[in-house]
């Protein structure tokens, strides 16, 4: 039995996660109470359920310490878990409430119905569900849209759960780091294509691009950088039982040069792991 378990901050987008693992013929429950969790997979195992989603949330929170020894003695089981945590910035998650004008389920703070400012509410659930969150991996939904998220969610339950996947995502620092980058490599510094006549509408994805950087020393040092220290970390990693790990790439505008690394060391590191990419600036256009 394979069981995704999504949890993560109100408004992140687990509902979406949810149907992407639904699509991809999981059986998909929303919600569950975490005292629930192992009766449910008793339940669903006489049934040949062999891949389970469940979505946790905050809604649970008094209960959601209970979680992780429950996953043990899954795990003890035979049952392979991936967890799965989304999450945003608070300046998206305020906007994003404020256009749904949906209620933070940690607004109300007693039955007098008084209210916490939302800013806040956010803010304690990010406490309540801190150690959630180091146990999984991160998908930090800030910039992206919902067919990008659905389509991510699909690409990483796809590779075998039980393996290592490095996950490389290019990104711009002028639109901020992203949250669930494990490390994070600013190749700012070097040759920008962008200052480049007939380069700057193309991307790293493009020959003359990747022409133009691979005649630049600083850009091969960077990369041969990047994969040494990876290299000399990942079985480390693998050690500490690490499901994914993801390395971003970020450059001023997100288009060429961290484009153009990811590309190369998604194709350096696929022979021996797996891997996924991800380009944050282009996929949002």
């Amino acid at each position: 039995m394979e069981i995704i378990l999504i949890t993560g901050m109100s408004g992140s987008g687990k509902s979406v996660a949810l149907h992407a693992l639904e699509d991809s013929g999981y059986y998909c429950v929303d919600n569950l109470p975490p005292e629930l969790l192992s009766s449910f997979v008793a339940l669903k195992r006489p049934h040949n359920a062999s891949k389970l989603a469940i979505a946790m949330d905050v809604r649970s929170a008094t209960s959601l310490p209970l979680v992780p020894q429950q996953l043990k003695e899954l795990q003890g089981q035979g049952v392979s878990i991936q967890s799965l945590f989304l999450d945003a910035d608070t300046e998206t998650l305020v906007r994003r409430f404020s256009e749904t004008r949906r209620l933070h389920p940690l607004s109300r703070v007693d039955a007098t119905d008084q209210h916490r400012a939302l800013e806040v509410a956010i803010e304690l659930e990010r406490d309540l569900l801190a150690e959630m969150r180091e146990q999984a991996h991160v998908i930090d939904t800030s910039k992206i849209r919902s067919a990008q998220l659905q389509g991510y969610v699909k690409s990483l339950v796809q590779n075998p759960s039980r393996q290592l996947t490095l996950v490389f995502e290019s990104f711009a620092f002028k639109r901020g780091v992203p949250l669930d980058s494990n490390y994070v490599f600013d190749v700012r510094m070097l040759p920008n294509p962008h200052y480049e006549a007939g380069l700057r509408q193309l991307t790293g994805r493009d020959q003359p691009v990747i022409d133009f950087l691979k005649t630049q020393p600083e850009v091969d040092d960077m990369f041969r950088h990047i994969e040494q220290f990876l290299n000399h970390w990942l079985q480390a990693l693998v050690r500490d039982h690490r499901s994914y790990v993801t390395v971003a790439i970020g450059c001023t505008g997100g288009q060429h040069r961290s484009v153009y690394l990811v590309e190369a060391l998604v194709a350096a590191f696929a022979k021996d792991w797996p891997t996924l990419k991800r380009h944050r600036e282009l996929e949002a256009r």
